[in-house]
């Protein structure tokens, strides 16, 4: 009930990890397929090892919403190259996820890393607190580089948007016509954190990405829009943690899922929501969770009346 076909790749499950959390080893990567997800994405790897900002760069403000500003730290791809190959030989979906400060850079990184054994590759563009975001605010530039990508890779090729933006759907577009695969709706929202007492930012990077429960409803209106425009899949994400959270994104228009904050309560969360969506699909006689994809979209919302 819970298989996809996403872009090209058989997925046991529509569930596939964010990426930034857990995706840094085989042995993290393994405990996420064991606990059911489809799919993993590593976190974000660039062309160099990079440190990344220093602590804090994760709290939680509300529960079950934090804010983080990790900086893209990562060992680099030359490094990471183990890791996938680790992962691929005990047969682990994998999409690596990637970045890098010029169109060559990005190819560099995810040729590496399609040559090690990469199932897909993810472009971030839209991380709030790194220099990539400037790609995912640009239209032109978003379609430069996908387009690019596209050219040289044989994979499938994923847009991590930014919701950071004015009109997310001008990027989307751009995206798709470039080339991308499918796109993943959406990253960390920016935000700040200040302590009254110390009176300056709590992050030590100062601003940061807001995630996890705060910003499910914007996700899935992000997700809503954008079913109505792009032909190609939407991989949805943020705020995710439980069964309904899912079934949500799929109302709205997602073919997939992406969790990343909820893991702070464990990996079993996998299979908490797994087995919520099944039941739910038995309960109301669907036989694929692709039936419901999109259902949101069958029922007119009410019009703004016009001024007479």
């Amino acid at each position: 009930m819970l298989e996809i076909n996403l872009s090209g790749l058989k997925l046991k499950s529509p569930i596939i990890l964010a990426s930034g959390i857990l995706g840094v080893s085989y042995s993290s990567m393994k405990r996420v397929i064991d606990a059911g997800a489809g799919a993993v994405t590593t976190k974000s790897i660039g062309p160099r090892p990079r440190k990344g900002y220093k602590n804090p760069s994760i709290i939680e403000i509300y529960s079950g919403t934090f804010m983080n500003a990790v900086g893209l730290g990562n060992p680099g791809i030359d490094n990471f190259v183990a890791e996938i190959k680790e992962a691929k030989e005990h047969t682990i979906p994998l999409i690596v996820s990637v970045f890098g400060d010029t169109n060559d850079v990005y190819l560099d990184v995810a040729v590496k890393a399609e040559k090690a054994g990469a199932d897909a590759i993810e472009i971030n563009i839209s991380c709030p607190h790194a220099e990539v975001s400037s790609i995912g605010i640009d239209k032109g530039l978003t379609f430069e580089i996908v387009k690019f990508l596209k050219e040289k890779l044989t994979v499938p090729l994923f847009v991590k948007l930014n919701p950071n933006v004015t009109n997310i759907v001008e990027i989307a577009l751009a995206a798709e016509k470039g080339g991308a695969d499918g796109v993943v709706a959406i990253n960390t929202l920016s935000a700040l954190k200040i302590d009254v007492n110390t009176k300056r930012p709590i992050l030590s990077h100062g601003s940061g990405g807001l995630s996890g429960k705060a910003i499910q409803p914007i996700a899935i209106k992000k997700v809503y829009d954008l079913y109505k425009v792009l032909k190609i899949p939407i991989i949805g994400c943020g705020g995710i943690d439980s069964w309904q959270d899912v079934v949500e994104f799929f109302l709205a228009g997602a073919s997939a899922v992406q969790i990343g904050t909820a893991f702070y309560k464990g990996t079993e969360i996998i299979t908490e929501i797994s087995h919520g969506i099944t039941q739910y699909l038995k309960d109301n006689d669907f036989k694929s969770i692709n039936d419901i994809k999109g259902l949101a979209h069958k029922f007119k919302t009410q019009e703004v009346p016009d001024f007479d």
